[in-house]
């Protein structure tokens, strides 16, 4: 089974995606978010997703913004509409920035493909995650 994480902003929601034995996290695509819905049922058709870790934005200080509430009702929604799937709401602060030392953006079309590297980060991190608490059992 895969891991998809999702990296949701008002316009443009970059994707990631783990491999079958969910060690490594891969950018995907970046889709507009008016498609999330689609895309999600495209994949999920296409690939073996058992879990889709949606990247929630709290402020550094981790308290909510707006951008958090849009993000928590958007989660709320897919999971209604995909019930099978399990959900997880994962800290993302800094993968933007992470996203953005990593490979400097110089266009709209480097821009677009960002989110696709930031849902990379907030998957690995989840990964990481994972595999630490599957080792201190």
């Amino acid at each position: 089974m895969k891991i998809l994480a999702l990296d949701v902003g008002d316009r443009w929601t970059g994707t990631a995606l783990s491999d079958v034995l969910c060690m490594f996290a891969q950018p995907y695509q970046t889709i507009e978010t008016t498609r999330l819905t689609v895309f999600i049922q495209e994949i999920i058709n296409k690939e073996p997703i058992k879990t889709i870790v949606i990247g929630y934005p709290r402020t550094l200080r981790g308290t909510e913004s707006e951008q958090t509430k849009k993000v928590k009702l958007i989660a709320e929604e897919l999971k209604q509409s995909f019930p099978s799937i399990e959900w997880i709401l994962w800290d993302e602060r800094l993968t933007s920035k992470q996203a953005e030392k990593l490979k400097k953006t110089k266009t709209k079309e480097e821009k677009i493909i960002s989110h696709s590297i930031a849902a990379a980060f907030i998957l690995t991190g989840y990964l990481d995650y994972i595999h630490f608490q599957k080792q201190s059992i």
